[in-house]
C-alpha cells in the first residue's frame, strides 16, 4: 500500500467544515429501492433538513441506462432486469463484488461547479486506487478511471475500472460511482458498457490484487476525506 498524507484542504470540501455522513449497507439493495432513498435523502438535504450522505452498496446484478444510453447497446436485454436511470452516462452493468457509492454532497456548500465536482470524483477513485498501487487515469472525452494493462509481447490496452454517473437537483447530487473490485466481469458482455467498444473492463483481483470489499471501503473513505472532506458514521437508509 501506499502511505497517504491527508491534504489540509480537500479540493472539493465545504467551507463549514462539516462532515458528511458515511454509511455501508452489507447486504445487497434493489435498484429502485436505492434511487427512491437516494431521491428523498438529496430532497432532504436541498431542505436542508438532513445533513450529506455517502452510501455504500452493492446491487443484486442489473443493466441501468443513462440519459444518453442507445437501445444497439443493449446486447443481452433478458439476461438481467434493466432499468432506466436518471444519471449521466449510459449503459452500465452493477452487481456483487462491485462497490457502488452514491453521492449526496450539497453544492451551494462546496461550489456550485459541475466541471470541478465531476473532476472531484475522478480524484477520489484515483486516490483510492493509489492505496493498492494502482495507476488510475483520466481520459479526454471518457468519463471514468481507466488503466493501463501491459503484458510481454502484447500491444498496450486501456480497461475502464470505475465508472461515474451523476444528477444533480436542486444542486445536490445524487447517484455516484462505481468501482469493480471482484464483479464477474463476464456481466459486461450484455452491453456496451459506457458506449465504449474498443476497450475492455477490469477489476483490481482481475490485476491479480487480492483486495477485499472492506479494504476497498477503507481506501475509499480515506480518499474521500482528502477530496471532500471529513466524515461521520451515518446509518444506511437500506
Amino acid at each position: 500500500m501506499l502511505d497517504h498524507v491527508l491534504n489540509p484542504a480537500p479540493i472539493f470540501g465545504r467551507p463549514d467544515g462539516l462532515a458528511a455522513g458515511w454509511a455501508i449497507s452489507r447486504g445487497p439493495v434493489g435498484y429502485l429501492e436505492a434511487v427512491a432513498a437516494m431521491e428523498a435523502r438529496a430532497a432532504a438535504i436541498a431542505a436542508g433538513e438532513a445533513p450529506e450522505l455517502i452510501w455504500l452498496l452493492e446491487h443484486p446484478p442489473l443493466y441501468t441506462a443513462g440519459v444518453s444510453s442507445k437501445a444497439g447497446d443493449l446486447l443481452a436485454p433478458d439476461r438481467f432486469p434493466v432499468f432506466e436511470s436518471g444519471r449521466g452516462g449510459q449503459y452500465t452493468y452493477h452487481g456483487p463484488g462491485q462497490r457502488v457509492a452514491y453521492v449526496m454532497l450539497d453544492l451551494t456548500k462546496r461550489g456550485r461547479d459541475v466541471r470541478a465536482f465531476v473532476a472531484s470524483l475522478e480524484a477520489w477513485i484515483v486516490g483510492a486506487l493509489g492505496h493498492f498501487n494502482v495507476e488510475g487515469e483520466i481520459r479526454e472525452g471518457r468519463v471514468g478511471v481507466w488503466v493501463e494493462r501491459r503484458a510481454p509481447g502484447l500491444p498496450t490496452r486501456e480497461d475502464k475500472i470505475a465508472a461515474i454517473g451523476v444528477k444533480l437537483r436542486r444542486w445536490v447530487s445524487f447517484h455516484g460511482i462505481s468501482l469493480n473490485v471482484e464483479p464477474d466481469l463476464g456481466h459486461f458482455d450484455g452491453i456496451v458498457p459506457c458506449g465504449q467498444t474498443q476497450y475492455g473492463v477490469t477489476s483490481l483481483v482481475d490485476l491479480g490484487l487480492p483486495v477485499t470489499m472492506d479494504e476497498a471501503d477503507a481506501a475509499l473513505k480515506a480518499s474521500f476525506i482528502e477530496v471532500f472532506g471529513p466524515v461521520t458514521p451515518a446509518e444506511a437508509p437500506l
